[in-house]
Order: structure tokens, then sequence, then C-alpha cells
């Protein structure tokens, strides 16, 4: 290679020796406390439908690689991730055949049907759970179940339902219930502290920054108190800790240096606010990172790093 070239390559641009299957088995890593909480919690459903997710990500990379004639690539973990995220943003309530649906959607059109890990625009696991609520909402689909024990808990709804509902704070599930655990809306939602773990082994092994995570759920609390509402509450119900520590960071569809991160970190908390407060707060924190993801090539283009080797020109005098 001359001196004057680069090697190009798609994000995700890991700065270490880690290959990027071994980043992705990081992720799998750090979401095992998530996954055993949520078993805990709703024990079959939680495994039928993680497991219908696995098996259907592993199942279309491989069918759609082997249809565009490219190597199946099952060991880099990334549609087993994907599968993974998918069965976790929705309630463990729903059929395992709408888990399907929604890692089909997330692996084969969003991920493969783009390029493959690298060249999808939007979150992919995020565009499958948005696009699962909008087939529900027009086609009236019914989510109805194989009967695998009873469930506790509010298994349908998040708590910021009561908020929307106006319900009174005595019903209302507590602060110490929603960071320990919770059995209420979608299995990612669970448990604080079970995201907070994964979070932490992320940030330790540099995958992820504190710059993304840390700007969306300090927007939210401040513009929350601004409008009156529970600031808290907010944050720690639903699924917010879980979006901005695990599906706001994604390598690949997130801004690429610190200050388009932190630009970013508030759209998405601005429009997390917005959505929960002035429209419906099922779906808000997804519908949220998909138009920062939307934004993020932008953010790149307007928040330029400085050029690696630029020196500044000094005029030479008498020219």
């Amino acid at each position: 290679m001359a001196n004057n070239e680069f090697a190009y390559s798609p994000p995700p641009h890991i700065k270490s020796k880690d290959l990027t299957g071994s980043a992705m088995r990081d992720v799998a890593i750090a979401l095992i406390p998530v996954i055993a909480v949520a078993i805990g919690f709703f024990r079959l459903y939680a495994i039928v439908n993680l497991a219908a997710a696995v098996v259907t990500a592993i199942a279309c990379e491989w069918v759609m690689r082997k249809i565009m004639g490219r190597e199946p690539s099952i060991g880099d973990f990334s549609a087993i991730v994907t599968g993974l995220f998918v069965a976790l943003l929705l309630p463990p309530g729903v059929p395992f055949w709408y888990v399907m649906i929604g890692t089909f959607i997330a692996v084969a059109l969003v991920k493969e049907l783009m390029g493959g890990l690298g060249y999808n625009i939007f979150n992919p696991a995020l565009f499958g759970f948005v696009s699962l609520l909008i087939i529900s909402q027009l086609f009236g689909l019914t989510a109805t179940t194989l009967y695998l024990g009873a469930l506790d808990g509010v298994t349908s709804a998040t708590p910021l339902t009561f908020i929307k509902a106006g319900a009174l704070n005595g019903l209302r599930p507590g602060y110490w219930w929603l960071f320990l655990g919770h059995a209420g809306g979608a299995m990612a939602e669970v448990s604080i502290l079970a995201v907070l773990i994964g979070g932490a082994y992320l940030m330790y092994k540099g995958h992820i920054t504190w710059h993304i995570p840390v700007s969306i759920i300090g927007t939210v609390f401040i513009l929350t108190a601004i409008l009156g509402e529970n600031p808290l509450y907010m944050i720690l119900a639903g699924g917010l800790v879980f979006g901005a520590v695990f599906m706001a960071t994604d390598w690949v569809t997130s801004p690429d240096n610190r200050l388009a991160q932190i630009i970013y970190g508030v759209i998405i908390g601005v429009l997390v606010t917005v959505i929960r407060l002035y429209a419906a707060p099922t779906g808000a924190v997804a519908y949220s990172i998909l138009i920062g993801n939307a934004l993020t090539p932008l953010l790149n283009r307007v928040v330029v790093r400085k050029r690696f080797g630029a020196v500044k020109t000094v005029p030479v005098e008498g020219e």
C-alpha cells in the first residue's frame, strides 16, 4: 500500500485488537444479567421467545447470505445479538411467531438486505420492533400464545402507562422495585440494575462510552423536571435506560465522534420526552433512537473531527 493510500471499511470501527465477533460476544455477555432476570420473572415465556428469536436470526442470516452469494457469518454473533435484542424489546406474553416476524424483519431485511453488518442505516432490532408495533396497529393482530404457566405483574404494558392514565402514586411500582426488578412491560425493562451491570461491562471492555447514555438520560431528566413530571420515575420506568445503554450506542448507527454523540443523545432525549408526554409511551424510546439513527450521517458530516496529520499552512515569505 502506498504511503498516501488508506484502507476503507464500513463501521463498526473498533479501536482494539478485538475482532467484530469478539465484540459482539461481549454484547451477548453484557445481556446475560438482563436475560437472567427476565427468565427469573417470566420463566418458559422468556426462554421460548428468546430461543425463537435466536434460531430465526441464525436461519435468516444463513439463507439471505446464500441467496445473495455471500459467505455466512454466523460466527460473528451479530445475528444472534440482534435476535436477543428483538425478543428482549417485546413483552414476554407475545407469541413466539410474533417474535419470529420481528426478527425476520430485523435480520433479513434491515441487516442483510442492506449489505450486512456495517451497512445498515437503522438499528435492526429497533426497526423490527417498531415494524411489529405498526403491523399490529394496521392489521389488528392479537397476541395469543401458548399457555406456559401463570404470569405475574403487568406483563403487557410498561409502568409508564400508569402516568399516562393518571394513576395515583400509590398504584405505581416504587422506585426501588423498578431499579431492582419489576414484572412490567418488555423483558428488557424488568431490572435497571441488570441493565447497568451489562452497560458497565461494555464500558470496561471499551465498546461504549458514557457520552450517549448520559446525554440521553440527562436530557430526559432535565426536560421532564421542567415540564412538571417526575424525572426519576421517567428514567426508571420503561425502556429508557436499556435503550440508552444498549441500543443508542450501536457502533454502526451512532455518530463516530464524542461531540456528535452528545448532540445525538440530546436529540434522542428531547424526542423521548415529547413522544412520551404528548403522544404515547409505548415505543417512544425506539422511535426516538431510530430518528437519531437517521440523523447520524448528517451529524458525522457537520461535526467533523480534526483530520489526522493535518497541519496549519504557514505562508512562505516572498511567495
